[in-house]
């Protein structure tokens, strides 16, 4: 569903991503795992097209997108969950909801995204008329992930969902990443809660230094792998 060949992009003159090469399977968890700036959220960054890509190539659906804009891309059927969630605090849960809405494919399904959220996240039914700003983490995060369903996606970008949040509540929320698999949707998941995401993913890259310098499998890859994507060693 989702390829990118060689892609390199970076922030001013600092480059960041070498030559990245990603295949993303249809109705699959791909996990990106690596520590601390090693280019994990510019590879999404890059991807939805919120950072430039330098050179190389993003396709989705065997159509090149590689320099198309975040919200063409979002009426093509890719949605992107950032990382610290960036909701409008302000404005009620229902009100954000309604703003994920905004494309012509995600108006016309605007009630039966709706209530598929509400049933995936029945606290946010609950809390529908709250402004989000009163939300706890968990809820916040629940809530810009049901933001991104809105827009009908077929594939789902994640950037670090589990961050700041307790066990529990990361427990639930990869129980709600997996079912969102069996939906039907792709998911490309960056994450730093390694074992989490193993437990879910199908397909794993390792990044090191702007590169992919493993991939397979979960059980393909060795302890030493998941070890330098742990600890960044």
């Amino acid at each position: 569903m989702l390829e990118t060949r060689n892609l390199e992009s970076g922030y001013g003159e600092m480059q960041v991503l070498w030559g990245v090469n990603l295949k993303v399977e249809r109705k699959s968890i791909t996990t990106i795992l690596g520590a601390n700036g090693v280019g994990k959220t510019t590879t999404l960054k890059t991807i939805f097209g919120i950072l430039k890509p330098w050179r190389g190539e993003v396709k989705f659906k065997n159509e090149d997108v590689t320099f198309k804009k975040p919200h063409e891309k979002v009426e093509m059927g890719i949605a992107y969950v950032p990382e610290g969630r960036h909701l409008f605090p302000l404005m009620s849960v229902e009100e954000n909801l309604r703003l994920g809405a905004y494309t012509k494919r995600a108006e016309e399904r605007f009630e039966e995204n709706l209530s598929f959220v509400y049933d995936l996240f029945p606290i946010l039914k609950e809390r529908r008329r709250q402004k989000a700003g009163t939300l706890s983490g968990g809820e916040q995060q629940m809530l810009t992930i049901a933001r991104a369903l809105m827009s009908s996606p077929e594939l789902i970008l994640m950037d670090e969902p589990s961050q700041g949040l307790a066990p529990k509540v990361v427990l639930e929320l990869f129980e709600v990443i997996r079912k969102l698999k069996e939906e039907g949707l792709t998911i490309l998941l960056v994450e730093q809660n390694v074992y989490a995401s193993l437990e879910i993913a199908d397909y794993v890259y390792i990044m090191s230094e702007g590169r992919i310098y493993a991939e397979g499998k979960k059980e393909e890859l060795s302890e030493e792998d998941i070890k330098r994507a742990y600890v960044g060693v």
